[in-house]
């Protein structure tokens, strides 16, 4: 530290260009923040972080306030509330990642859009807040969908936080060329995000769905969505995941959301597959809303199950009354199930769904996995009660 702050306090500190320090100490980004207190006007590619969690905040005065070659600008765990404004400058911004942003580091999304307007160069985009609680306050109400800017070279953009804070962010910006998209939500009672909806639809890569993964486990659940394509699950375009403490939740937040921003998406894919991570004897996902999870899935042809799932799913939409049980995936048409020991319980009611879905008039073809890795159809042992 003692050879870098030199450096930045020599006369020929106008000459650097890029600056990398990792895991600093709360005393180390003190003396490093002190020393950049002015301009540095050659300055193109900025990382910084650090190894604590309690670290002093940088000031308005860092880097004199403007960057006007910045490029790259990665902050890991630094809180930097006034950053926005050094935003304001940095019009050629090509990557812009801040990590861990505590509470102390908050910035609300009036002044992150405010800076974004300026970047038009900018395609790499990640914020990830440390806490899940709201910031929410008057200055950061939604804008009117009029007052929307473009981003016209952004490709990837990642937010891992609060609901209200993405809600108002994404009320904000479109993004044409946008091809990856991840979104963390968690703890909260509303899950569902409806501005998606207005940055999905600009994006031309967002219209080629077709197959979709949903990820379980104890606390999170992730949804993963891929493009049309015959190499299956090639190029992910789409991640959200929603972590709750409220663990049993889960399932219907994501089906809050299937339903809502991202129904047009969600009921045109083909393809379904639903892995968990759960041990043997985590309670409550029998019981949980899987018809409601399911329900917006309405071009669904294949759906892939562990036999545990299969197991829950089966028993769920076997307890659902009349016509229902039809109407739900109303164009499935194979069912694949993960299992090399398959559970005694899971294949009663498996077979008993499949009668159900026969007389219903949506009939069933039900595929086990071999040990060789391939698929047996076993409809026809089903039928037969073997």
């Amino acid at each position: 530290m003692d050879y870098l702050v030199a450096a930045l306090e020599s006369e020929h500190y106008d000459h650097i260009y890029e600056i990398q320090i990792s895991n600093m100490t709360q005393s180390h980004l003190a003396r490093f923040a002190a020393a950049m207190q002015k301009p540095f006007p050659e300055l193109t590619r900025l990382e910084l972080s650090v190894a604590s969690q309690v670290v002093p905040v940088l000031p308005g005065s860092f880097l004199g306030g403007s960057a006007p070659r910045l490029r790259i600008l990665k902050l890991e765990s630094i809180p930097f509330p006034s950053i926005p404004k050094l935003l304001l400058s940095a019009k050629g911004l090509v990557t812009l990642s801040l990590l861990d942003i505590s509470h102390s580091g908050y910035f609300s999304p009036d002044a992150m859009g405010t800076a974004l307007t300026v970047m038009t160069k900018l395609k790499y985009l990640q914020l990830e807040f440390r806490s899940s609680r709201s910031h929410r306050g008057p200055e950061s109400q939604p804008l009117p969908p009029h007052t929307r800017f473009v981003l016209p070279a952004l490709t990837t953009l990642t937010f891992h936080g609060f609901h209200d804070y993405v809600e108002d962010l994404l009320a904000r910006i479109d993004a044409p060329l946008l091809d990856y998209l991840d979104i963390g939500l968690s703890n909260d009672p509303n899950s569902d995000v409806p501005q998606l909806h207005g940055l999905i639809s600009h994006a031309e890569e967002f219209k080629t769905f077709n197959h979709a993964i949903v990820v379980i486990s104890p606390y999170l659940i992730r949804l993963d969505l891929y493009p049309k394509t015959e190499a299956v699950y090639y190029h992910q375009l789409f991640r959200l995941h929603i972590g709750r403490e409220e663990w049993d939740r889960l399932i219907l937040s994501l089906a809050q959301v299937c339903s809502s921003s991202l129904f047009p998406l969600i009921s045109a894919l083909e393809e379904l597959k639903i892995v968990n991570d759960l041990s043997p004897d985590t309670g409550g996902w029998k019981d949980a809303p899987w018809p409601d999870l399911l329900d917006p899935f309405t071009a669904l042809k294949n759906l892939y199950l562990s036999t545990r799932i299969a197991s829950y799913v089966s028993r769920a939409l076997l307890e659902l009354s009349g016509e229902r049980i039809a109407e739900v995936l109303p164009a499935l048409q194979n069912l694949f199930i993960y299992s090399k020991y398959p559970l005694e319980s899971s294949w009663k009611a498996i077979k008993t769904f499949v009668a159900k879905r026969r007389h219903a008039g949506r009939p069933v073809s039900v595929h086990w996995e071999l040990e060789s890795g391939d698929w047996d159809d076993i409809t026809d042992d089903l039928a037969s009660g073997d």
